[in-house]
């Protein structure tokens, strides 16, 4: 029998097949660039160094920057930075205004009940600060019925409230809880040793007494519906850790070179 005639169907078919393979082809590499191009909205407290500050050129830096930087290069993201106070944080969270949160965070069993915490990224502890002249405050143990500045929705003022007869003044950012040791409003800070370390250093008019109150672990904090966010973040630190970039970090930002 003869071959059957060939449609004029059949031809359109056939001559756009290279260019329905084409279009496909094209569509498949836009979705590749949309997945890479993927923007997350990170908050921070930029009031908070080493870990989230502007620098003298008003440059957001810090090790909490970097670190989310290479996380997003590894994890095929986008960061842009949102400053926000840090006692709002979690309830811009909770409320959407971001997807996650960088911000010398300690994890506690109370925030996880409101967000989802990536794998912890570095340990730290609470310290006491006083002014330099200060011979009377030689640690925890001195700060009854002291006058304590914290940071408002921190770590430390969780550990202030243990003082007893104590009077707590809450600051919106650590930097304003410092200025009020300085100034005599309050006679000890109660903050985390890192950045209470580097102010110290930087100042020269307060100084760390004691030894550290708490041990605790940063983590990056997620809104309760990022689960997938959290594994791709989650799996980017622990190639971070594996590669030497946590370590390399530490030595730029915290230990020196």
């Amino acid at each position: 029998m003869p071959p059957p005639a060939q449609t004029s169907k059949g031809v359109v078919l056939t001559r756009l097949t290279p260019i329905l393979a084409a279009v496909i082809l094209l569509l498949g590499a836009c979705s590749r660039s949309d997945r890479r191009a993927e923007t997350i909205r990170v908050a921070t407290d930029a009031s908070y160094r080493p870990f989230e500050y502007y620098d003298e050129s008003r440059e957001l830096v810090g090790f909490d920057i970097d670190l989310m930087r290479a996380l997003a290069e590894r994890a095929s993201l986008s960061v842009e930075f949102i400053n926000q106070p840090f006692d709002g944080i979690i309830a811009g969270l909770e409320s959407g205004k971001y997807d996650a949160a960088i911000s010398a965070m300690t994890i506690t069993p109370e925030r996880a009940e409101r967000v989802l915490f990536s794998d912890p990224y570095y340990d730290a502890g609470q310290v006491v600060a006083v002014r330099s002249e200060d011979m009377s405050i030689h640690g925890f143990a001195d700060l009854t019925g002291r006058r304590i500045g914290v940071q408002r929705g921190t770590t430390g003022a969780l550990k202030a409230r243990d003082v007893a007869g104590a009077t707590l003044s809450e600051y919106d950012t650590i930097d304003l809880a410092f200025l009020a040791l300085e100034n005599g409003t309050v006679d000890a800070v109660i903050n985390d040793e890192l950045t209470s370390r580097a102010i110290a250093a930087a100042r020269g008019s307060v100084k760390l007494v004691g030894a550290p109150l708490t041990e605790e672990r940063y983590g990056i904090a997620l809104r309760k519906d990022r689960e997938e966010l959290a594994a791709r973040l989650n799996a980017a630190l622990a190639t971070a850790r594996a590669d030497g970039t946590l370590a390399a970090l530490d030595r730029k930002w915290i230990q020196g070179p």
